[in-house]
């Protein structure tokens, strides 16, 4: 009997029901020689301190290094404490039984650092010794499954991806066990104050910028606008220097009502440029990319985007959501056209599919170079049905990107008008000539929403203009923005350095804080240590995410860039680097990041009264 083993069990029913499998049993489905079973996510997790003997929380056992990692079965709690989930017991009878009567063995876990390491423990901790084939889609489509298990691979092939994640779990461990006690204990043992390798970083992020905000002194300026007459167009020109002093400015400004009033030509045109610029579409999505693209779009969080993404690609209507990629290989490509033609029907999209079938598509999504384990997300080419409006939503972002990722270019005129009147001016527009990829959503071009004119009239240098109105400005200099979700992720790309460029940011995913698959969950997790809130949609830290940070915010545990290099070495380790070397600097780091917390949170436990969120008026 070939045993197929899934991540959960409504994965596993679906392959059943492709291979015609429908014999119910408890806990898996039997037919055509073959029995599917599953996991339910992680069954089995790193085991606690007291199993190494370190037992309660004491100064003199850290840091808790054990020389060898023990697995555990997924506990839950009750009114007993922490118990053993007994569902997750059976089950692993279950998989015991069928894995000593399998002839043959085949791993159908989601096929990423993740699913290898959930079919690896349960692995290990059975004591299982038979050899394995993997099963590596990126698809759930029939088709997709069918030819996936006409090309298993061999178990070994993925050997180094284990490595990497278990890792990941043991390095996840040592730090936020160690790092945790240490804080909890210096604090005097009031409450539990978690930190880990990705979340107190991240925390660090969220509790700056918010008191970058909180501490901005707002700086009044002035600008100086005028309002020019081109045969009765009228437009606008601001003075392109910002004057701090009002007197300064009160003085220009006289010089200007001079001249307006002086003369019927008040403005002197010094200056025309008109330059084309092509814009590029974007790359396909990633699963980070459409996160931020459905918190701006609809607010979702990241943790709904990655549920209905996951639900989407159950259905077969989508490509695996947990990819790091988005590019595709030329092999991918050859089925985008018939995916674009299939389209024409859409109610939104249709006129813009018709279109891309009659020109040659753009290729920039397209580098088999760029694609790691799975490729961009894209839709598969099925037809949805009864889907809920989230799900349609999520759904039509994926449908859209693909369609502007293979249009043609945005191509815009910018143009910039020079005024000399007592001083100098500057007008702005930008025109688009032709809408290219923006066309998909038809929505406003983010370069025009701050401009002050939707159009610039057709002017000459020398030419001389009337100026009917003209006006002092006094403004104030502002903050950053707080972070939301699609800020934040987009931030932990690049482990917090700002950088706009998409290709940029996205060649230093691999040095990000976390995974495209984690983010969400970070987020999540901070939010349930209440040590940050959602307010509207920003992310605000509460008073007991600020005390943390205040502790932290000078320790390598709150360096967003070390653990963004630790990501790295984690993909590193996937290409056959060292585990060895990686364990070596984990444990030394364990050991310094324990010994700074041991002294620094004396005086914490008075500052933790009920979490509140901090506001920012």
């Amino acid at each position: 009997m070939k045993i197929v083993i899934a991540e959960k069990p409504s994965v596993g029913r679906e392959l059943a029901k492709v291979f015609g499998a429908t014999t119910k049993k408890d806990g898996y489905i039997e037919g055509k020689g073959y029995s599917f079973t599953w996991a339910f996510g992680h069954l089995l997790q790193l085991a606690p301190p007291q199993e190494y003997g370190f037992i309660g929380w004491r100064r003199q056992h850290l840091p808790m290094l054990p020389k060898k990692f023990k697995l555990a079965i997924r506990k839950i709690k009750t009114k007993d404490g922490l118990v053993e989930d007994p569902g997750v017991r059976k089950q692993l009878d279950i998989i015991k039984k069928l894995f000593d009567e399998a002839t043959e063995i085949i791993v159908a876990t989601d096929a990423g650092r993740e699913g290898e390491l959930i079919f690896r423990y349960i692995y290990y901790f059975l004591k299982c010794k038979k050899p394995f084939k993997r099963l590596w889609i990126s698809s759930q489509t029939d088709e997709a499954i069918k030819e996936g298990f006409r090309n298993l691979k061999p178990g070994t092939d993925y050997d180094t991806l284990f490595n990497s994640a278990h890792c990941r779990s043991e390095s996840d461990w040592l730090v936020g066990m160690n790092a945790t006690q240490a804080l909890s204990i210096s604090a005097g043992n009031r409450s539990v104050l978690s930190l880990g390798r990705v979340q107190t970083p991240t925390l660090a992020m969220i509790c700056s910028r918010y008191l970058e905000i909180k501490n901005f002194v707002p700086q009044l300026y002035y600008q100086l606008a005028i309002q020019l007459d081109k045969d009765g167009q009228l437009f606008k020109a601001i003075s392109v220097n910002n004057f701090d002093k009002k007197e300064e400015a009160e003085e220009v400004f006289a010089k200007i009502m001079d001249v307006a009033s002086g003369t019927p030509n008040g403005g002197k045109i010094v200056g025309v440029e008109a330059k084309p610029r092509k814009e590029p579409p974007p790359l396909l999505h990633d699963l980070s990319s459409l996160q931020q693209e459905a918190n701006k779009r609809k607010g979702f969080t990241a943790d709904q985007t990655l549920n209905l993404l996951q639900n989407l690609y159950e259905r077969k209507l989508v490509t695996y959501p947990r990819t790091g990629s988005r590019y595709i290989g030329d092999d991918v490509f050859a089925g985008v056209p018939n995916l674009i033609a299939q389209l024409k029907v859409h109610p939104d999209f249709g006129k813009q599919a018709e279109f891309l079938t009659t020109i040659a598509l753009n290729k920039r999504s397209v580098n088999a170079k760029k694609v790691t384990d799975h490729h961009a997300v894209l839709p598969t080419g099925e037809t949805p049905y009864q889907l809920s409006s989230d799900q349609q939503a999520v759904y039509d972002m994926v449908v859209g990107r693909m369609l502007e990722a293979f249009h043609q270019e945005c191509i815009k005129e910018i143009t910039k008008i020079s005024v000399e009147a007592g001083s100098l001016f500057v007008a702005n527009g930008t025109v688009i000539r032709s809408a290219g990829w923006r066309s998909v959503f038809n929505e406003t071009d983010d370069e025009k929403k701050d401009e002050e004119n939707p159009a610039l009239p057709k002017v000459k240098k020398g030419e001389e203009l009337p100026i009917p109105n003209k006006a002092l400005l006094e403004k104030q200099t502002k903050p950053k923005a707080m972070y939301n979700e699609a800020s934040l992720l987009k931030a932990l790309e690049t482990s917090g350095k700002d950088i706009e460029d998409e290709e940029l940011r996205y060649a230093m995913k691999d040095s990000g804080l976390g995974t495209p698959a984690t983010r969400a969950a970070i987020i999540e997790t901070l939010i349930s240590r209440e040590y940050i809130a959602r307010e509207k949609r920003n992310l605000v830290p509460t008073q007991k995410g600020l005390a943390v940070y205040d502790v932290v915010k000078d320790h390598k545990i709150a360096q967003a860039e070390l653990t963004g290099q630790w990501e790295k070495r984690l993909e590193e380790i996937r290409s056959g680097a060292s585990v060895a070397e990686f364990k070596a600097e984990i444990t030394d780091y364990t050991r310094a990041i324990t010994n700074e917390l041991l002294q620094a949170g004396s005086g914490l436990a008075e500052k933790f009264v009920a979490p509140a969120v901090q506001k920012v008026e």
